[in-house]
Order: C-alpha cells, then structure tokens, then sequence
C-alpha cells in the first residue's frame, strides 16, 4: 500500500501531510516554498511511494468556490501531467487553518510559535488528510 499526499495549497507556501504506509495515521511532513513545490515531489517521490494526491478544496460557507481555486485549479492541471498515474482527490478545507491555530493553543505552544505561518499550513494539511481518512472509512 502506497502513502496519501495532502496539500494545503498557498500561493506562497504549501503544507504538506503524509500517511503512513497502512494509511492510517496523517502526519505533517513540512511546507514548502510554493516555487518549489514540483523539485520538492519529484525528490520525494523517488524514494516515497505515494499512491494517491489530496488536494484541500476551499470553499465559501455558502458551498461556493474560494477565490483561492483559480490558484489551486493550475496547480492540480500540472499535478496532474507532472505525475499523471497518482490520482488527486479534493477535501472540503473550510476552517482548516483556525482549527490548525487552536491546536496550537492547545498544544500549549508559545505565542511566537503560532505566529509560524508555515506550522500552520503544515498542521492545515495535517487537517486535510485526517479529514480524508476519516470520511473515506
């Protein structure tokens, strides 16, 4: 059984969340400078096997797209023809980042810890991938 990559896509950085091998666990792998992002997967799938991609699907609280897809919509188009056999499935991603926020209150990290915009996006796709894993049992 191959790995789940989840993206919590940004227009200057992306978190990235893995499985592990029994895709039963969601860790938060790191985040990656967004220009960056297609060295970083190619790198990683060389030694990785990842078997499907999730991609968080922001949405307006009245279930209408984001503006935040028209950057996520290109990213998905060269996903997709730079590894064209791993799928790329789509998660609802709404409150993501304030649930990432408090659960860094929770953990009892320090203030100046919070402010890590890029520990944010990693636990937001640490989020994602939860999500997935528990909606598709």
């Amino acid at each position: 059984m191959g790995r789940i990559l989840a993206f919590d896509f940004g227009t200057k950085r992306t978190g990235i969340a893995i499985t592990d091998e029994l895709q039963i666990i969601a860790s938060g792998l790191t985040t990656v400078d967004t220009k960056k992002i297609f060295s970083f997967l190619t790198a990683y799938l060389k030694k990785e096997n990842v078997e499907l991609f999730i991609v968080g699907e922001p949405k307006q609280l009245n279930n209408t797209e984001s503006e935040s897809e028209q950057f996520i919509k290109p990213f998905i188009l060269k996903l997709s023809q730079t590894f064209p056999k791993i799928p790329i499935k789509r998660v609802d991603e709404r409150f993501t980042s304030k649930m990432a926020f408090q659960s860094m209150i929770d953990s009892g990290l320090k203030k100046k810890q919070r402010q890590n915009k890029a520990l944010i996006d990693e636990i937001s796709a640490t989020l994602i991938l939860q999500s997935y894993l528990y909606n598709k049992g």
